[in-house]
């Protein structure tokens, strides 16, 4: 680790208190003993109302751990590399057991509202560019300052390539925005359940560490923590933005995300039905899920270089990527993270940015704007895969080792 990286991590280990940014103003470590968010409030409307922090995924785990210890991995990784859209049938040649499963996750809950979703798709079409600085860049940095994310990132194999594992990300991530993503030639769900097996495979790898103190990553809790870092975080930071958004337009955005959740494994009972429940949840979980560690500092500092290198001059870009980050996830998660305070960059992105949103809103309604805006918030997606993957054809693949380090 560089001594950059070294004084980083020791910026930001006093660093903790409220999330300012998030509106959260309970401490990171706080403990709560029970779940008192009522499963009423999701999209089941009942359950059990276990603590989601001891529930994993009891269907996908031992499947998966099972297809490592049989040694099939290998090759179910190559029969679903060409597995691709929603509407595809799954590769012969698959174990039986993997093919009952998959026929089962691949399936929307009865639940699913196909006009939410193509709403969606229309809102997507429009706000790409917040969308793409909020998930991307605002939840890469939360997921840093989020301890058991960080450290299973960081152990699991992906850890040890973190333009592999952005580009992994970003294929679900750009699946979600895309305008056919559930439509039967779109990718999310195909992409859904491949990060679902992955999930459960660094489930089952982590645990035989023999130095892994952490007990069993990826809770259902960890996943929701994750899931506010994305809509949740989104929606909130665009309504702070004054972006003007419609009621049919924010349901839809949820209801795609919702859709999402239950793909990747999230329990119905734990998936919120309305903003106001997400927001309640996210109020919850984050605070006592937040906090600094070195693996986020490390990871961070490689996110951020990543992010700098698509600009040039890197004396440039690094420091605006600095203040941008901040920007997006305020000062305490920024100091968790080890982000460098910017004198320059910083109060410029706080006052050109609000008037960047103020100008680009007063566009959207002309003729042909969405439609050009799409176009453009493609290219930009499409660049950011071409970089992270250097031109290579990237897919999502079940793990067989953890970070070889």
């Amino acid at each position: 680790m560089t001594e950059l990286s070294r004084r980083k991590i020791l910026i930001s280990g006093g660093a903790l208190g409220a999330l300012g940014a998030l509106g959260i103003t309970a401490p990171a470590q706080a403990r709560v003993q029970d779940w008192p968010w009522s499963p009423r409030d999701s999209v089941a409307g009942s359950g059990t109302g276990a603590d989601p922090r001891w529930v994993w995924d009891e269907e996908a785990d031992p499947l998966v751990a099972s297809l490592i210890e049989r040694g099939d991995v290998p090759e179910v990784n190559r029969l679903l590399w060409d597995w691709n859209r929603n509407d595809q049938p799954l590769p012969e040649g698959l174990p039986a057991d993997l093919r009952d499963f998959m026929e089962r996750a691949r399936q929307l809950p009865s639940w699913a509202d196909r006009g939410k979703l193509e709403t969606a798709a229309t809102f997507n079409k429009s706000r790409g560019l917040y969308l793409n600085l909020l998930n991307g860049v605002g939840g890469g940095m939360l997921s840093t300052a989020i301890p058991k994310e960080a450290r299973a990132v960081y152990y699991s194999k992906g850890g040890a390539d973190m333009e592999d594992r952005v580009a992994k990300t970003s294929i679900l991530g750009f699946a979600i925005g895309a305008l056919n993503a559930y439509r039967p030639d779109g990718s999310c769900v195909v992409e859904a359940v491949k990060t679902r097996l992955v999930h459960a495979a660094v489930r089952h790898l982590l645990q035989q560490v023999p130095h892994w103190p952490y007990g069993i990553p990826i809770s259902q809790e960890d996943m929701l923590v994750t899931w506010h870092t994305l809509p949740t975080f989104a929606m909130r930071k665009m309504l702070e933005w004054k972006v003007p958004i419609s009621a049919a337009d924010s349901a839809a955005y949820l209801h795609v995300w919702q859709v999402t959740a239950h793909l990747l494994g999230i329990k119905d009972e734990y998936i919120p039905a309305t903003w106001e429940a997400a927001n309640a949840q996210s109020d919850l979980v984050l605070p006592r899920n937040m906090g600094p560690t070195p693996e986020g500092v490390a990871l961070t500092d490689i996110l951020l270089d990543q992010l700098a290198e698509q600009t040039s001059p890197a004396s440039v870009s690094r420091p605006l990527c600095n203040a941008l980050a901040r920007y997006l996830v305020g000062d305490q998660v920024a100091d968790w993270n080890g982000i460098p305070r910017e004198p320059v960059w910083d109060p410029l992105i706080r006052s050109a940015w609000p008037a960047l949103v103020r100008f680009r809103e007063g566009l959207i309604p002309l003729p042909l704007v969405p439609q050009i805006a799409w176009v453009i918030d493609e290219a930009i997606r499409r660049y950011i895969m071409w970089f992270l993957t250097k031109g290579e054809e990237t897919k999502i693949e079940i793990p067989t080792t953890n970070r070889p380090s």
